[in-house]
């Protein structure tokens, strides 16, 4: 499972290495079907790391990713 996450990283550009993860892309490998689902362990997520003292801006960030006009395809966040 670990080589599945490491090929799903991303990395920044410019950055010193930090890899990020889009939330979309795992959800499925985490096992959600639905992104209604996956967003509420989200927000878990960022209260656990609230109530742990880490700045959750330093670990989430929101995205809005486009997709081309005509695509049938909804935005993702």
């Amino acid at each position: 499972m670990q080589r599945q996450f490491d090929a799903l990283a991303r990395k920044e550009p410019g950055a010193d290495e930090v890899e990020f993860w889009f939330a979309r892309v795992l959800q499925e490998p985490l096992g959600y079907a639905r992104w209604e689902n996956f967003i509420t362990a989200i927000q878990r997520a960022i209260e656990s790391c609230k109530t742990t003292g880490f700045v959750p801006d330093h670990h989430f960030r929101g995205v809005t990713k486009m997709v081309p006009i005509g695509s049938r395809v909804r935005a993702q966040a």
